[in-house]
């Protein structure tokens, strides 16, 4: 069964270790939430779902498979970054956010980071693939973070950051170049999905 998750980050980590593996590579990540976690437990990982493998009082464990290092930032964030963090969410919680699978659809950079009185500006690079589920004032998930998207540009996308968000999640240390990890709304990817299925049949009327 797939996790889901609401994209509001619980709390941040620092990654201790990152060491290469057969499978891929395996994390161990510093937080205090490490504490309320079992083995066998999803957790997002800057929006990427994992399985926590270990875990204690100072954080946690998971594994990094091949395939999530090739279609994510995992593989190249480095030692002592940040990272965002959501356990799944609760079937009796409130949805706060959007839905959000920690399943990345593509990697994008930090186009320019600006602020804006107590807020700051965020623009993001899309790439063209994933351009067509960005939509003004829809959901997207930025490092697992649920942001709205104000304003649609030619190369991607720009939301702005209120002082919480900032403080709070891995923005902080974030800089124009850097990955980050992008889901789309789910719901937009099923519609899109769907119209795709139906065009080959209204092209035949």
């Amino acid at each position: 069964m797939n996790s889901m998750f609401t994209g509001l980050v619980e709390a941040t980590g620092r990654i201790a270790r990152a060491q290469p593996t057969a499978r891929g590579r395996q994390l161990r990540i510093d937080t205090p939430l490490g504490a309320e976690l079992g083995a066998g437990e999803s957790i997002a990982v800057s929006g990427v779902c994992l399985t926590v493998t270990t875990s204690d009082a100072g954080g946690f464990s998971a594994d990094v498979s091949p395939e999530t290092l090739r279609v994510t930032s995992l593989g190249s964030r480095p030692v002592n970054g940040i990272v965002n963090l959501e356990r799944p969410l609760r079937a009796d919680s409130r949805l706060g956010g959007h839905f959000v699978l920690g399943h990345v659809d593509a990697v994008g950079r930090i186009a320019t980071l600006r602020s804006d009185g107590d807020c700051f500006w965020l623009e993001v690079d899309v790439p063209a693939t994933l351009a067509p589920l960005m939509i003004s004032k829809g959901s997207v998930a930025v490092d697992g973070i649920s942001l709205t998207v104000v304003a649609l540009l030619p190369a991607g996308i720009a939301v702005q950051i209120v002082p919480f968000t900032w403080s709070h999640t891995s923005l902080q240390e974030a800089r124009p170049g850097d990955a980050v990890n992008l889901e789309a709304d789910v719901i937009g990817k099923y519609v899109a999905r769907l119209m795709e299925e139906r065009q080959p049949v209204e092209n035949l009327r």
